[in-house]
């Protein structure tokens, strides 16, 4: 069986939502939750994936979809396209998630009479990992280091974004950023038990198609 590639990924999370986008799911008619949509998508493209490559499934350990390719797959509804991931330390806010993101977002709509549901798909965006740092915290950072900020520059900054992180946290951090500065992220993160990610700017990049790692993945 082939073995499974971040190229044959993208092409396959193209051509399997196109597909899904143009039949009728009785299974999810009447569904409000979007996180049971959400598995329900993912399980069925993971399923098709098994027929055709070999590959490495997620597991407790990694916390992503296909972690051999470092990936993680995110369906969302349309309306509010967002989700959550697992917290792992502050600098993912800096340099990004330490993986790459294919996001799915779906509008469903239910048909009473035949008692089914389809889901109109408007995006399947694949992120490369470097862009998926916080747009704001990047941003700012970008602007104090092009402004020959310094180390308390930066401290200063990390507080004010409330970062979840403690002062000697902040200090070796805001040294790191000076010795590695971080590149552009497009995800805006929010703190909680789990970081909750929204990506209404990843959908705007997208249909501009002018950053290099945000890519459309169908046709629109």
């Amino acid at each position: 069986m082939e073995q499974l590639t971040l190229a044959t990924l993208k092409q396959e999370a193209g051509n399997f939502i196109n597909n899904l986008g143009s039949i009728s799911i009785p299974q999810l008619y009447g569904i409000t939750d979007d996180k049971a949509v959400g598995t329900y998508v993912e399980q069925k493209f993971k399923d098709h994936l098994s027929t055709k490559y070999s590959y490495v499934a997620s597991g407790a350990n990694s916390g992503i979809d296909f972690p051999e390719l470092a990936v993680d797959l995110k369906v969302t509804a349309m309306r509010q396209p967002q989700s959550s991931c697992p917290f792992k330390d502050a600098s993912q806010k800096v340099y990004g998630l330490g993986y790459h993101l294919l996001i799915c977002t779906y509008e469903k709509i239910d048909n009473q009479e035949l008692q089914q549901a389809v889901l109109n798909f408007q995006d399947v965006i694949f992120v490369d990992q470097e862009l998926t740092g916080d747009y704001l915290t990047t941003k700012g950072l970008i602007n104090i280091l092009a402004n020959n900020g310094n180390q308390d520059d930066i401290v200063a900054f990390l507080e004010e974004r409330n970062l979840p992180v403690d002062e000697i946290g902040r200090y070796n951090l805001a040294e790191r950023i000076i010795s590695q500065p971080p590149g552009q992220g497009y995800i805006t993160i929010s703190n909680a038990l789990q970081w909750r990610l929204q990506y209404s700017r990843i959908i705007q990049q997208a249909e501009t198609a002018q950053v290099t790692g945000i890519e459309q993945l169908i046709i629109k």
